[in-house]
């Protein structure tokens, strides 16, 4: 008998689905692009002239504070979505964070702007878990690796269009040395019409009916049938099982999280830097280029990663995702110091560092966790790493300060890459397996 195409069994209604959380995920990683490529243009506008050669460290306070609303943000709306349900969630998040894009455009000193990323980052934050938690819960078991897959390319095809956007503006400069206001304008206006799509989904029936029958248990290993529901949060730490996945898989988003945000987020401007050393012209430029070819591998990594993942397994694709991280910064950081040739690498690095190091949350920590703490503990994983990781780029710009080095930070920081080599192997393998109720 022939094996089943993935697409068997999807209706129109199953995309719907897929495209409005796809959608809303795009928009977050548009914001969040947005804020890294624009810093330089952004620093000079706002920070008092004195204060510029401090810009490394001015800079990394402005990314960990938006990682730090975003963290905050997250944990808040996954623990909501178990409780309000996943569509409601969904449409104040979108709502909210395109608004407070909009009015960072307004923003007249550096204060201000702290405000604002910290207020979008807390309405950033509960999105991808409810996005998630929505796909999985609704998607045939065989093809929710795949969606999944594709609901997180959302992601690099958000940066994709931050680095397109930010190429055009950087080119033509519109408003001057203003220009880079016009990111945040942009990042507002599409976000909202997620709305209205939206308004069209339906909730989760597996949510729904986890909730009638009151199935409180966190890993669907144990039975909780009472009447009083336990604090979703609690339960991830008072369940053994349940804690030991919720530690095991935060340490491992961890390490993706303060790579991406400490590490890849520096390589349009190491680029940059390369090719000023080289005495090549139109640097800008150079740093959009850099962000083009990251993402376009990022989206590679996105959209074969569902077949990959159910093909080689869960905890392998973890292990060689980290270690190609691993190889890769280091080959990028350390060995390259020809602009033309980290550009050709820079794809490589986002395939691994962007793409096979996000991907695996959008599949994997659903598969690990019961319906009724599902979005919680997708939140746990995804946002409570950011309540830490979002020290690291102030860090990251403190050593870059004293040692006048991006390579030094890169390559410090990057040996967190090492946690991704053992990890995986102390979880439980769920590739082919249904979600537990």
């Amino acid at each position: 008998m022939a094996q089943q195409s993935w697409r068997t069994g999807l209706t129109a209604k199953h995309w719907q689905i897929l495209l409005g959380s796809f959608l809303g995920w795009v928009f977050d990683g548009y914001e969040a692009f947005a804020l890294i490529v624009v810093i330089p243009m952004l620093l000079k506008s706002l920070l008092p002239v004195a204060l510029l050669p401090m810009g490394p460290i001015y800079a990394g306070a402005v990314i960990g504070i938006t990682l730090l609303g975003w963290g905050i943000g997250g944990l808040v709306g996954g623990i909501l979505a178990d409780y309000v349900g996943r569509r409601q969630v969904m449409l104040w998040s979108v709502f909210l964070y395109a608004l407070f894009s909009g009015l960072t455009a307004l923003v007249q000193n550096f204060y201000q702007l702290d405000v604002l990323r910290f207020l979008t980052g807390l309405a950033m934050g509960s999105e991808w878990a409810t996005g998630i938690s929505l796909v999985a819960e609704t998607w045939p078991n065989r093809a929710r690796p795949i969606g999944a897959g594709f609901l997180q390319s959302g992601f690099g095809w958000g940066t994709l269009l931050a680095a397109a956007v930010w190429y055009v503006l950087s080119t033509t400069h519109p408003m001057g040395v203003e220009s880079w206001r016009l990111m945040f304008v942009v990042g507002a206006i599409p976000a909202l019409f997620v709305l209205y799509l939206r308004r069209n989904l339906d909730e989760s029936e597996k949510w729904k009916a986890a909730i009638l029958a009151k199935r409180w248990g966190a890993t669907g290993e144990e039975s909780h049938h009472q009447d009083k529901r336990p604090f979703t949060l609690f339960q991830l730490f008072r369940e053994k099982e349940a804690l030991r996945r919720t530690i095991i898989t935060f340490f491992l988003s961890l390490a993706t999280t303060t790579g991406w945000w400490a590490i890849s987020s520096l390589l349009p401007r190491y680029t940059v830097s390369l090719a000023k050393a080289a005495g090549m012209t139109d640097l800008a430029q150079w740093g959009a280029r850099s962000g083009l070819y990251y993402t376009v591998g990022a989206v590679v990594a996105y959209l074969l990663a569902g077949f990959v993942i159910d093909r080689i397994g869960r905890r392998r694709f973890l292990f060689f995702t980290y270690l190609g991280a691993l190889i890769i910064t280091w080959i990028c950081y350390g060995a390259v110091h020809d602009p033309q040739w980290l550009l050709w690498l820079t794809p490589i690095n986002g395939f691994f560092t962007l793409g096979c190091a996000y991907v695996w949350m959008a599949i994997y920590p659903p598969e690990l966790f019961a319906t009724s703490v599902r979005a919680t503990a997708a939140s746990v994983i995804f946002n409570g790493a950011r309540i830490i990781a979002w020290v690291f780029p102030v860090i990251a710009g403190t050593i870059i300060q004293s040692f006048g080095s991006l390579s030094v930070a890169a390559l410090s920081i990057s040996l967190i890459y090492v946690l991704g080599l053992f990890l995986p192997w102390l979880l439980p393998e769920t590739t082919h397996q249904a979600l537990p109720d």
